[in-house]
């Protein structure tokens, strides 16, 4: 499958190291430019690019950069990308430590509906509370008792089937986790938000989630 990371961080960089390694051809880009990249693509044997070519012919996108700047992505971000791609939306709102405040999102809407209005597509909300460590570190073979489950939000059914897919191949299970509405339920703070668990834990954390933003999550 043809892939494209927006944001080489701590996830950006460890999903470029485990989807490479299970031979996907994966394009990845920072804000600062393909030079910057060039040691994780010697690693990885990913080909650096730049933002406006990161999802070009992409089958799935990954973006996974902070929230406050999805604003300043580049308009057209997915021109060019395979017809029916899937996004994926790593991304939390964290208004104290880095983002600022964000009044829609302090007014109640959900952190990846921010994002796809911000980025024009539907998205995929997986990864956001996963530790980057686990992706390379933890993963098992489907049926393993151990086994991580990931939960998964989206409107779009077919992509949050491929997004499962993916997750599945990488080695976690997923739990659907509702649509982008119901996303809040994954955001920082709440029961599921880190949990190294399986499909029933991970299942009863969702549905154990408060709608309000806590404290420490807010601006």
């Amino acid at each position: 499958m043809k892939i494209g990371i927006i944001g080489a961080g701590n996830i950006g960089g460890n999903l470029t190291r485990r989807l490479t390694a299970l031979g996907h051809d994966v394009s990845v880009a920072n804000s600062r430019g393909p030079q910057t990249l060039t040691a994780l693509a010697e690693e990885t044997g990913a080909t650096p690019v730049t933002v406006d070519e990161a999802a070009r012919g992409a089958e799935v996108v990954v973006v996974t950069v902070p929230l406050k700047n999805v604003p300043d992505l580049p308009s057209g971000l997915f021109d060019g990308a395979a017809e029916g791609f899937a996004v994926i939306d790593t991304g939390n709102y964290y208004p104290r430590e880095r983002d600022g405040r964000i009044d829609a999102i302090e007014a109640g809407l959900p952190e990846s509906r921010w994002t796809e209005q911000h980025v024009g597509h539907p998205v995929i909300k997986a990864f956001n509370g996963t530790y980057a460590d686990d992706i390379l570190d933890k993963p098992l073979p489907k049926g393993a008792p151990e086994r991580m489950a990931l939960p998964v939000a989206g409107d779009d059914d077919a992509a949050k089937k491929v997004v499962r897919e993916l997750i599945d191949e990488m080695g976690f299970d997923t739990v659907d986790a509702g649509g982008i509405d119901e996303s809040w339920r994954q955001q920082p703070d709440t029961p599921v938000y880190g949990l190294r668990s399986g499909v029933a834990e991970v299942t009863r954390a969702l549905a154990d989630a408060s709608p309000e933003r806590p404290a420490a999550f807010r601006a």
